[in-house]
Parts: structure tokens; sequence; C-alpha cells
């Protein structure tokens, strides 16, 4: 067994000193900005969490809904494997699905829940001040650090094998599954206990593992350590480029630095798409690290290397929903045809990760362009995977037309999105707002108010986007102040129109930018911004025969009922299954016509966000938002039938 005493005691040391002035902000590096300066600090700063308040809506909803699901929860049950690695008693009996199950023993992420349950119950905490959220996350620290005594290694892990599979792992032997990948859930949900939560007791199991990771990876080679990056590793370089950022350990930045994969990171760097059958969410952890690592060195490969593959995957392989893969690989845009259809298209792990990256890119560099493909996962994407009466979420959101959304059940389908399932519903705050010190950024229209206490000014957002396309704002101000309101005018609106106090003060016709209204603000004023909101229809390149139709942001998919399909039909275990669960013979509807008359073809019913179509044999199509859909069939995508 590795001897991390020595080093572990400095380290620790360091880390609580600095941790003791650490400034907390909207979360832990996911949803704010670094708890220290960066070597490259960011251009803007996020809200904490707990200065911004929803307002009641589905995002409000959604969160409500999956705070009771962390509730429901046991830690004991989440933390059974880690007792019995440690030659502990198991305290509860382990749930299923991939926290147990044989059939998923090949992968060995036997413990990632408790990472994201750690992140989750943060971010709940940090959002609501429950002290239920606190309280669990003080005792998985402290089950966990007691779990590092009695094996006397910084090392906590859950899988069948204990730490031999990541001594073997280490050795560079053959090993069945993603031992980094999973390690990376629980030190991130550690870390985001510490930052978020303040939590002391995971502060020190974060460092102990830390500490152990240094000296357990340091006989490696470059090239036998970028051997075992082949192997799904998450956002391994993610984590120790916060960690040197929250204790100026040097060890901690150079293990960020040897866990970013040179074979993904160097051709991007160069501008290169090489992503073509590459696992997708093997990927996008990496880049975010990138992202990171920048901001821990300031050498800017990392940087040109992770906005060249967001540009890459937003720009050129998303779909119209926003997310993008077919069977969780990347696959070449020329063969869309081949692959839209899929029913398992756009992970939803992938929809949250590159969320994560798009807002780490923004903060950087406040572009239109990355708030306008936020909005679009957001809703197309995050908001849509959750089933708004259990709570639960999806894997994948195929465009298989005639398909249904698939949930897991509560305890025994822990998939990889079951755990950013958890994370995704309670962090809706994080990215409506920013600042710089004379800004303030509207990104989101979400009823809500965010305090800014160095300005001494509230500002309220009344809307009921998406149903009327525009927003209202409000400013309570203790003295007259001068600030920039930053209005996004996003690219889905061909106009935009600004009213301050019932005055017209600004109208644009250039969307994809931001509106600044800068002007000594009194309390009371009033902001109201108008847009449009129009029917669209989006067709990939290679597939001008197949199209999807959009309301502003908004994918319209086609509401097809629930013919053929039994009760609680979507609710499953086994996500490997996703395309043969509810496979009767399914006729969906097409449509004549090409992009143009589409989009004139589409009638409102005069129900807000409700639409129908015509199809091509003159039935007519009911079409609602996707995120609106649950419990029936639905096609986003529809093949064209005088263009086939």
């Amino acid at each position: 067994m590795i001897d991390v005493r020595k080093a572990r005691a400095l380290s620790r040391r360091r880390f609580l000193t600095s941790a003791a002035v650490l400034p907390l902000t909207a979360s832990a590096f996911d949803a704010g900005a670094a708890p220290l300066a960066a070597t490259i600090p960011d251009r803007l700063r996020a809200f904490d969490l707990r200065d911004v308040d929803l307002a009641e809506g589905p995002f409000l909803h959604a969160q409500r809904m999956t705070e009771a699901y962390l509730l429901r929860l046991e830690p004991d049950r989440l933390l059974h494997n880690f007792r019995v690695n440690a030659g502990l008693p198991a305290k509860a009996p382990v749930y299923g699905g991939w926290e147990s199950e044989p059939i998923w023993a090949d992968i060995n992420c036997h413990g990632h829940t408790l990472g994201h349950y750690l992140t989750a119950c943060a971010l709940a905490w940090r959002s609501t001040d429950d002290a239920r959220f606190r309280e669990r996350i003080d005792y998985i620290a402290d089950e966990l650090a007691a779990c590092q005594r009695a094996a006397d290694s910084g090392l906590v892990c859950a899988f069948p094998k204990g730490p031999a599979l990541v001594a073997a792992h280490l050795r560079g032997e053959p090993i069945t599954g993603v031992p980094w990948y999973t390690l990376h859930k629980i030190v991130a949900g550690l870390r985001d206990a510490a930052l978020l939560a303040d939590s002391q007791r995971a502060r020190e199991v974060l460092i102990r593992f830390a500490d152990w990771a240094v000296v357990a990876t340091r006989p490696l080679s470059d090239q036998q350590f970028e051997v075992m990056l082949e192997t799904e590793h998450g956002g391994m370089n993610e984590v120790f480029a916060d960690l040197y950022l929250m204790t100026s350990n040097a060890d901690y930045r150079t293990l960020a630095q040897r866990f970013s994969h040179k074979a993904i990171l160097e051709p991007l760097a160069r501008q290169r798409d090489h992503l073509d059958g590459l696992h997708a969410n093997t990927q996008i952890p990496k880049i975010i690290g990138f992202e990171r690592v920048y901001a821990a060195t300031g050498e800017t490969r990392y940087r040109d290397a992770a906005a060249f593959f967001w540009r890459t995957v937003a720009h050129t392989r998303s779909f119209a929903t926003g997310g993008h893969g077919d069977n969780e690989h990347f696959f070449p845009m020329a063969a869309f045809a081949d692959h839209v259809f899929s029913a398992k298209g756009s992970e939803t792990c992938c929809q949250h990760n590159m969320l994560r990256l798009t807002r780490a890119l923004f903060l950087q560099d406040p572009s239109a362009d990355y708030a306008d493909f936020y909005e679009r996962v957001l809703y197309n994407g995050i908001l849509a995977s959750q089933d708004p009466d259990s709570g639960m979420a999806t894997y994948f959101q195929g465009a298989r037309p005639g398909y249904m959304k698939l949930y897991h059940t509560p305890e025994d389908s822990f998939w990889c999105c079951t755990g950013t399932g958890m994370e995704n519903h309670v962090k809706y705050r994080d990215s409506i707002y920013f600042h710089d010190d004379r800004s303030l950024y509207v990104n989101l229209f979400i009823p809500s108010a965010v305090r800014w206490a160095a300005r001494r000014a509230t500002l309220t957002q009344t809307t009921s986007f998406p149903e009327q396309p525009g927003t209202a704002l409000r400013w309570t101000l203790a003295a007259p102040t001068e600030l920039t309101l930053q209005l996004r005018h996003p690219r889905w609106s061909r106009e935009a129109i600004v009213q301050v106090n019932g005055r017209e003060v600004m109208r644009s016709h250039a969307p994809g930018r931001y509106l600044a209204l800068t002007r000594t603000w009194r309390d009371g004023d009033r902001v109201e911004l108008r847009l449009a909101m129009d029917v669209t229809v989006e067709q990939a390149p290679a597939a001008p025969g197949i199209a999807a139709i959009l309301y502003g942001p908004l994918v319209l998919a086609g509401a097809l009922g629930r013919d053929g399909l039994a009760s609680g039909a979507d609710i499953v275990v086994n996500e490997r299954r996703y395309g043969s669960y509810n496979d009767a013979p399914f006729t969906a509807p097409t449509l004549a016509g090409d992009a143009t008359s589409l989009a004139r073809a589409v009638r409102p019913t005069g129900t807000p966000l409700e639409f129908t179509i015509a199809s091509a044999d003159r039935r007519k199509v009911r079409l609602i938002p996707y995120h609106r859909i649950a419990h029936e069939r639905y096609a986003t995508y529809w093949q064209l039938s005088d263009a086939t």
C-alpha cells in the first residue's frame, strides 16, 4: 500500500489554511467562478446561488421534484460498498442497477452515484438553505473519512475488487471498467461539498484523496500516463486544476496537466476536428478540464482546444435540440440521415456536460452565441429530460419517430444520466444572471430575482416566457445607481424592443448580441424586453429531406399519443435496451413540403405553445414544445415525403 502520510500532512495544511479564506461563489466552479484568483481570471462572475430566487414556473417545479428525490435516497445504501471495501460492516443494503447488479459489473461504475449525490445535495443546500442537505453531506463525508482511516489510504472506492482495480490500472494491466471516471464523480462531489456547502469534513476527505493520487500516479512515465488515459477518466484534470486554484499546491497543477489527454488536446488545439467515432461523453469532461487547466496555467493551447471543440459540437454536430451523437458516439455529419432517427441519440449526460462547458467559456468570453446555445439545450435537453410527474430522468432522448422518453426507476437504474439528472434540476438559478464590476447580464428569461449585494440592488424578473416572447424587469435600489444592464437579444428573435418606464429606448434588428442600457437607475425603474418568436424549420446540410420544426428556441414535437403503450412502459431499468422497449410497429406521420412551406403550414390553436400541421396524408398533427412531452410517443425530426 502506498504511504502518503508525509505528503498528506503538508498538503492538508496548505488546503485548510487557504480554505479558511475561500469566498464561496455560485457553486464549486461548475456553477460559479473560481474561489481564488485564477492565473487567467474570468471576465464575468456568477452570482451566488443563494442570491438568486426562482419564482413559480417549470424550472422551480423541476427543482422541487429533484429535491424530494434526493431526500428519499438513503446515504447508507449509497455508502454500502465503500464501507465493505474498507473492511467496515455495511449499515444498509446496496442499491441496484449500476451500483451492484452483475449485468453492469463490466463498467465498474460502482460508487459514481454517491459523487453525483454529493454535488446535488451541495447545490440544493446552497439554493434552499435546507439543513437536511447539509446534514447528508457531512454524514457522507464522515463515513468516507472513516473508510480512509480503516483502510489507511486516501483512496475511497466502491468497486467490487476494491483498490485492486485501481492498482491494476496504474500498473498498466488490462482491466474492465472506468475507474478514474467513477473516482472523478466522487472527488468532484467532495469538491462541491467543500465549496458550496462549506463542509470542512468533505475538505479533509478530498485532500487525503488528492494526496493519495499524487503519490500513486507519480511513478508513471508520461507515456504510461497517456496510455492509461485511453480509458475513460471523466474530468480528473478539471478537479486537480480546481484543487490547485484552491490550495496553490503545484503538485495538483502538475497532475491536472498530466490528466489532460494529449491525444485529444493536441489536434483540437490545432483546430482539427477528429471526433468522428469517438465516445462523446468520454471527451466532454476532458474539455471542461482543459478550460480549467487554462485558468490554472495560462497556457493558451488548453483554451484554444476547449473553444474549438465547443464550436465544432455546438455549430456543426448538434441536433435541433442541442443534443448530439448516436449510441453515445460522434458520427460523421455527412451520414446525418443514417443516425438522426436513432432511439439512442442525445445522451442526457452529454447535454449536461456541454452546458457546463458552455457556461465556463461564457464567463471568459461573454458572447450571446454561448448564451443562445445554453438556452436551447436547457429547454430542449435538460428541462425535457425530467418526468414532470415522478422527477425521474432520461438517458437518451432519441428522435426515432413514434418512440417515447424512457425514465429511470428510483432505486434500480443508477445510470450516469441518473447522476447528472440529480444535479441538473437543482442548479437552474446558476446561469440566469452574471455580472462584472459595472454590468449585470440577463441571459435567461426565467421568473426569478437576483440580489447584487455589492450594489445594494435587486433585479426582479417577471415573465411567462416562452408562452409570451419577452420579459419584464424591475429594480429595487437603496440609492440611485449607475449600472449597465445587458439584455440578450437572442438569435431566434428577428427584433428586440426595450422600454424603460413605458418609453421605448432601444430597438434592435441585429439578433445574437447584448443590448447595453447604461444609465443611473432608480428604485422602482421598470424595463421591458419585447421579442418575436416565429416558426422556423431546421435541416442538416447533408439531409435536406429531414426537418425539425422550432418556435423561437423551442423544438416543436409531434405529440403522437399512446397507442400500443402500456401504463408505466416508459419507466425502465436497463438503459442498454433503448430501442427495444416499446418496439411494437408504429407508423409515424410524414410531412410534405420544403422548409419555407412547412413553416407556413404550422397553425396556432389558440392555446399557448400549441400548434397543428397537416401530415402528408392530411392527418392533423398536434405540435407542442418537446420539453412538455411526457408519457406518449413523439417526433422531433420529420421525413419529408416529397423530398426523399
